[in-house]
């Protein structure tokens, strides 16, 4: 509500941030019929994603696992002389890609369902924002509701020495002009091991050190054990655990000193690429003054997205708790959903949860892991099968890692999904839907797969998954219907 005596404000929403959950939270809410503002302050309007972080990381992936396959054609009786390939080709495909994606989102923005100010803001109550900007100039906006989008931004670890020495970040390293002969990357998260992978199939010496005991802390060790073991057979040395004790300069290279397994290692590099995670863009925007509540930057939310203030939202990186760009698509969605219609508001449910590293192979999960259900105390069964004993995997020589299931052992219904195998991405998605439909593992192993597909080794671990629970029931053995060939 405003304070009496205050006239009515300019517009029912005002959302701070351009990005996929602010354009996605303008575009709800101006369909909903409410007068509705985006007010971007970057540099430059299209969000992270698009940017610097989804399209323009899986463009330069996808080149590199073209250059990787060709280099492999002996494996498939192909001749194919020596490949190579033009780096700045490479990276101004890269550009011009997401120069088209950008090009369309400012389209989007500008295109008039809503208003679109570039402009940087701060709050100077919860109805009230100061702006400035090219054109906002000087000027106070207000509204009824504000969604706060505004993304993260690159966080390097605590380390003494490292600004000194220089370093690049995950931004950086996707606009190189020319590759450095040698990398120090610090980190073990999705983009760490993606751009690891990357700079070593293009030909760069590549060490990675990483804090916690595992790749992926979040995922499941044998997925992790699975990523790891091919990083290594490609040529990227692997620390891990570490503990970070400084960088330096030495000669023309950067340095990292580093303790792993009671001894201390000093590598020295052309470049040190920090990939140890982002965190929520805040700074500067006067959350204090009107009692949003942040821990360590990052805006606390419910499950409605609203914050601690009863008429401001927020969604995206800002507010996590995953930094994933189909989530927060849906965010910024139930966010205006719930300023639009507060009598019957929307939540958000993280039951789905899906995680993808575009890694090769890709390491994809959905619902629970070993791990997590571990950690609740949820009861489970779990199932596995290896790529290498699968018939589509083998015509492909994609031998590396494996699908498994995780089920409820009373009900059958699956609840969670791993994929660490050739396009996970895309393979998981089967257990999106069975899992949103609540399907159980006998019906999964009873849906028909065509042969020969990647898709049917998910038949392998339902089959044995109904097989176990039918033979704790007394229902006697099941006899699989399917075979690798």
């Amino acid at each position: 509500m405003l304070p009496a005596g205050r006239k009515s404000p300019e517009y029912d929403v005002a959302v701070l941030g351009g990005g996929s959950a602010g354009y996605a939270a303008a575009r709800t809410a101006a369909a909903a019929g409410l007068r509705a503002v985006v007010i971007e302050g970057g540099a430059e309007a299209g969000g992270l994603c698009i940017l610097r972080g989804c399209m323009p990381s899986k463009a330069l992936l996808y080149a590199a696992e073209v250059l990787h396959l060709a280099r492999q054609g002996a494996t498939w009786g192909l001749r194919i002389p020596k490949a190579g390939f033009d780096f700045a080709r490479v990276m101004a495909r890269k550009r011009a890609m997401v120069k088209e994606f950008a090009e369309e989102r400012r389209r989007q923005l500008s295109g008039g369902a809503f208003a679109f100010l570039r402009a940087r803001a701060r709050f100077l109550d919860r109805n009230r924002v100061g702006l400035e900007g090219a054109t906002g100039g000087r000027r106070v906006l207000t509204a009824r509701h504000f969604i706060i989008s505004t993304g993260s931004t690159a966080a390097a670890p605590p380390c003494p020495g490292l600004a000194e020495a220089g370093f690049l970040t995950s931004d950086e390293a996707l606009s190189l002009e020319a590759l450095p002969r040698s990398l120090a990357v610090l980190g073990g998260g999705a983009v760490a091991v993606e751009l690891a992978q990357f700079f070593c199939r293009m030909d760069v010496k590549v060490t990675l050190a990483q804090r916690s005991a595992q790749l992926l802390r979040e995922s499941d060790a044998d997925a992790a054990a699975a990523l790891e073991q091919v990083l290594r057979r490609e040529g990227v040395a692997v620390f891990a655990p570490t503990r970070l004790v400084g960088a330096f300069r030495q000669g023309g290279g950067k340095g990292v000193a580093f303790e792993h397994q009671g001894r201390r290692r000093r590598v020295v590099a052309e470049e040190i690429l920090v990939a140890t995670g982002r965190m929520a863009n805040t700074a500067g925007l006067g959350l204090e003054k009107i009692g949003v509540r942040t821990e360590q930057g990052r805006i606390v939310t419910d499950a409605e997205m609203r914050t601690s203030a009863p008429n401001i939202y927020a969604a995206g990186d800002c507010t996590g708790p995953h930094q994933i760009v189909h989530l927060a698509v849906e965010q910024g969605e139930i966010a205006a959903h719930n300023i639009a219609h507060p009598r019957r508001k929307r939540r958000m449910d993280y039951r789905l949860l899906t995680r993808v590293v575009f890694t090769d192979p890709q390491v994809a999960a959905v619902g629970l892991t070993e791990k997590e259900a571990r950690e609740r105390g949820a009861p489970f069964l779990a199932a596995s099968h290896p790529f290498a004993d699968h018939g589509k995997s083998l015509i492909m020589e994609a031998k590396d890692g494996f699908v498994k299931l995780l089920a409820d052992p009373k009900s059958g219904e699956i609840i969670g999904g791993a994929c660490v195998g050739p396009m996970g991405g895309e393979l998981i998605h089967e257990i999106v839907a069975a899992m949103r439909k609540g399907m159980t593992v006998e019906e999964l192993a009873g849906m028909p797969h065509y042969h020969p597909t990647l898709a049917e080794i998910w038949t392998y671990p339902a089959e044995e998954l109904a097989s176990r629970r039918a033979a704790t029931e007394g229902d006697g053995p099941r006899i699989s219907r399917n075979s690798r060939i």
